[in-house]
């Protein structure tokens, strides 16, 4: 049975999100929102974790997870940016995109693309999914929170709550979310490529096309 965590939104409770760090540290499999969609997620380097996340999502091996990152300090730690490529993150984050970039030994390997050795990395808005990396201090394993069948993200926590107390430690109830994932840019080549619209705006990464 899961935990049912209610976070304000805007002004998210210390003493909850302490609690949620702390469930994630110890292995656990989290439910929370973003700036685009809810999302799951766990500890980066927890294999047992990242295997529950698999199943419910039933995602095979050549699905890029995402980084969640509190900043581009940390996200440069994890991948392997060129100065073109910082000029985009610099101006479009934090916000609504994942980015696909090549990842630096800093990544542990179970979560990179098996023959690119690519990585999602995003820095999010969302002031619940901000502390929360604060707190952690580290990235947190994450994707979007769309359940096998289904072609949306799941968008009312109590919904997430009927279909996943079964298979996920926490829920973190932030309101209702939105029903579409973020926008995916691939920055690994020289010219940026949209690779999935969502609800980040694709232009910034479309001037040259």
């Amino acid at each position: 049975m899961s935990q049912f965590f209610q976070i304000h939104p805007q002004s998210p409770q210390p003493r909850l999100i302490k609690q949620a760090a702390d469930i994630i540290r110890a292995g656990g499999v989290v439910v929370y929102p973003t700036d685009s969609s809810y999302a799951v997620g766990c500890r980066m380097g927890e294999k047992s974790a990242i295997e529950r996340v698999r199943r419910l999502r039933q995602l095979d091996d050549r699905h890029n997870f995402t980084l969640l990152c509190s900043d581009l300090s940390q996200l440069g730690l994890f991948a392997k940016v060129d100065t073109a490529a910082f000029r985009l993150l610099k101006a479009q984050t934090p916000g609504p995109y994942t980015f696909l970039l090549n990842a630096t030994r800093e990544v542990p390997r179970l979560l990179l693309h098996p023959k690119r050795r690519t990585i999602g990395l995003r820095v999010p808005a969302h002031p619940i999914a901000q502390a929360l990396l604060q707190a952690l201090g580290e990235p947190l394993m994450s994707v979007s929170l769309i359940l096998p069948g289904d072609t949306e993200p799941l968008s009312d926590p109590y919904d997430m709550r009927e279909r996943l107390e079964h298979h996920v430690d926490l829920i973190i109830d932030g309101g209702q979310g939105g029903a579409v994932a973020s926008t995916v840019v691939d920055l690994t080549e020289a010219d940026p490529q949209v690779v999935r619209v969502g609800c980040g705006d694709p232009a910034p990464f479309m001037a040259d096309a």
